[in-house]
């Protein structure tokens, strides 16, 4: 069994090395990331870092675990200090928090969110860090259904059924009618799709203020998803 002193050192040798790894995220992207060069930045040698990951793609999963998990948190927090029956300030308050993540990291943003990297498939286990913020928009669904009247139409919801995976859905929005799931679905792309047009520069020349425009974004989809309201 390892000492609690060695499992302390490897822990700080693999937060050094992903920090390093981070770093080169910021000057080449996720596709030109390669242990070799973490290693020469480390002034290590390669084969010292296969002690910790065994292949790039590897390390590329603790760093998108880290990114999800860390942009998961972030929302949770953000979304737990409102009152519970006050649906639209939850939702603003996810909304505005996965907002000042992506700006604050944004190629921890790009590397879950940007273009796929070529070669790399992600392991399975990383789904549950992938849908913490996921999570908190659907606990919102959930809850705005349970506190108020839904009267959803039976055709509405079967044609939203064929177009959604309804097994993974009904996992984070159990009393979610499937026409609003779809809703809360339009509405959740159209956030990262701001945040992707945004960050990645397509707003150039069409947007002034990003900050009004992403309040107005907050507000269109919760009235989309008709948050709080007697249906």
């Amino acid at each position: 069994m390892e000492s609690p002193k060695r499992a302390a050192t490897r822990a700080a040798s693999v937060e050094r090395i992903k920090a390093t790894a981070r770093a080169q995220l910021a000057c080449g992207g996720a596709a030109a990331l390669s242990l070799r060069e973490v290693a020469r930045e480390m002034d290590q040698t390669s084969s010292a870092l296969y002690r910790y990951f065994a292949n790039r793609d590897e390390l590329l999963t603790a760093l998108i675990v880290d990114a999800y998990n860390d942009l998961g948190v972030c929302t949770e927090t953000a979304e737990r200090k409102i009152d519970r029956g006050d649906l639209r300030s939850r939702w603003r308050a996810a909304c505005r928090a996965i907002r000042q993540w992506a700006h604050a990291h944004p190629h921890e943003y790009a590397l879950i969110f940007g273009t796929p990297i070529p070669g790399y498939e992600a392991p399975a286990f990383t789904v549950a860090a992938a849908t913490r913020a996921t999570g908190v928009i659907a606990r919102i669904l959930n809850d705005d259904c349970a506190q108020t009247t839904r009267k959803t139409n039976e055709r509405d919801d079967d044609e939203a059924a064929r177009a959604l995976e309804m097994s993974g859905v009904q996992v984070l929005m159990p009393d979610v009618p499937a026409s609003v799931a779809l809703r809360g679905l339009f509405a959740w792309t159209q956030i990262f799709g701001f945040l992707s047009f945004e960050l990645f520069g397509h707003l150039e020349g069409s947007i002034r203020r990003g900050d009004d425009a992403f309040e107005k974004l907050i507000e269109q989809t919760s009235h989309q998803v008709g948050l709080g309201v007697e249906q």
